[in-house]
This record gives C-alpha cells, structure tokens and sequence, in this order.
C-alpha cells in the first residue's frame, strides 16, 4: 500500500511510523485511517518486529478528527456520517491493543480527540514536557471515539474519566504522568533519542514474555472493547453527529468564535 500520511521504517526489529501531514496537524481522516490499519496489520505479520513506535510532529501528535472536511459538508448541506471512519480507527485501536508487540507513542504537542485516544492505546507513552492531551469531542458537540472513554475509564476510573471527557479541557504532560497516564516525560529536543533508547530496550528483552504479558492484559481489562466499539461508541457518535449542536460546534471551531449550544 502506498502511504501518503504516514512514514513506515524498520530498523534493528524496530518499527516507527510517523504521522506525517502537517497540512492539517495529522488530522486523522478516512485516508490516514486506511494507512493505520495496514501498517498495524504489516507491523503485526513482520515476524522481525519487537517494538512499534508511533510518533507525530513536533506541534502536534495530531490534531485529531477533520474538522475542515466537516465544515465543508455542513457548509454544502450534506449529511456527515462517520459510522465508516469510527469503525476504522476502532479497528486500529483494538487491533494495538491486541497486538503480539510493544507499542510507544512518542507524543510531542497536542493530542487531540483521536489523536489522544490513539496515544492512550499506546502501551508506554513518552511524551515531551509540551505535550498535551485533549478530549476536544464535546467542544463539537461529540462523544470520545477511537476508544477515547473506554480507555480512560479503564486506565482512570469512570469519575476522572468523566472530568476529562466532559469539560474537554487540556491535560497537561505534568498532569498526565501524575494520573499514571504517561510513562516518562523528556525534555522537548530529547524526545525522538529517549524514546528511541527504551525501544531498543523493550527489542532487546524477553519476547515472548512480553508478547503473553500483553494477552493477559488484554484477556483482564479490555475483553469487550470490541463490542464497546461496535455497539456504544459508533452508535452513541451516529447521534451526535446528526445534531444541530455538532454543526454548531464545528462551524464555531472554524470561524474561531464560541459556539451557541441549544441541546438539540
């Protein structure tokens, strides 16, 4: 498959792949979606990896959903329907979870909607001390998808979990390795280097041994994600999406002004 959004190296069992469309700050969009899905696929069969690494810009991580794609149909009266793009990126997060190998997300800037949910599937996030991790889908008038909610509940408990999900705000790199988010925080030019450093540990340890440790964790915490993918979030997003609020919201985020919620 030919990757236009993303970057895919293999280097000493090493897999990195970089989100790599600054245009709109790796918005992940149907396009970026389909090139997630085969590289976590490819990174998956290549029996020579031991370690993923996701990495973005030094900005943004991403940005998240995209959201000039959505003001474009709202602007030109259409439907938007992201049953399609929510069931992708779902398989992507479902399919790192289950994955034999150990995931790092190097995260540096904002992680945004999707994007943040993506980083949290990581199973160690090294982040710079400018990273931040934002829940934006209530600002649009959205629910967390790509595993957003189920993963901070699972990770923080329902009551944090509803504090970042519902007030949307920015948790910052500090915050986040306090809550037990973060593995290790690093000065912003160190980031690329140290986590290259723990990738080649993770590739030089027990294999094996990690690839059954993550099928525990799997088997005892996130069992029915899936189904929490299938039957919670895409229809809990289908609604959402449908709404006056989320047209709001959009439009407001485009045209940089606050938007006016009416519940409808």
């Amino acid at each position: 498959m030919k990757l236009n959004k993303l970057h895919y190296t293999v280097e000493d069992g090493i897999v990195v792949v970089q989100l790599d469309y600054p245009k709109n700050l790796n918005a992940i969009d149907e396009e970026m979606a389909d090139e997630l899905l085969y590289v976590v696929q490819a990174a998956e069969a290549d029996e020579s990896v031991k370690v993923v690494v996701f990495k973005g810009l030094p900005r943004a991580f991403s940005a998240g959903g995209d959201i000039g794609y959505f003001y474009q149909l709202i602007k030109a009266g259409g439907d938007v329907n992201m049953d399609g793009l929510i069931g992708k990126v779902g398989k992507v997060t479902d399919g790192l979870k289950k994955m034999s190998k150990m995931v790092i997300a190097s995260v540096s800037g904002a992680a945004a909607g999707a994007g943040a949910s993506l980083a949290l599937t990581a199973d160690f996030i090294i982040c710079s001390e400018n990273a931040k991790f934002i829940m934006a889908f209530v600002n649009l008038g959205l629910v967390p998808d790509t595993g957003g909610s189920y993963l901070l509940v699972k990770q923080l408990g329902p009551k944090r979990a509803m504090d970042i999900c519902a007030t949307g705000r920015p948790v910052s790199a500090q915050e986040a390795k306090d809550l037990g988010i973060v593995y290790r925080i690093v000065p912003n030019d160190a980031l690329d280097e140290e986590t290259m450093k723990f990738a080649k540990k993770l590739a030089a340890g027990p294999i094996i041994s990690y690839k059954n440790i993550k099928r525990q964790i799997y088997a005892a915490a996130f069992a029915e994600y899936q189904h929490y993918l299938e039957n919670i979030e895409v229809p809990c997003q289908r609604e959402c999406a449908r709404t006056q609020d989320f047209a709001e919201g959009v439009c407001a985020f485009m045209e940089k002004r606050r938007p006016h919620f009416t519940g409808q």
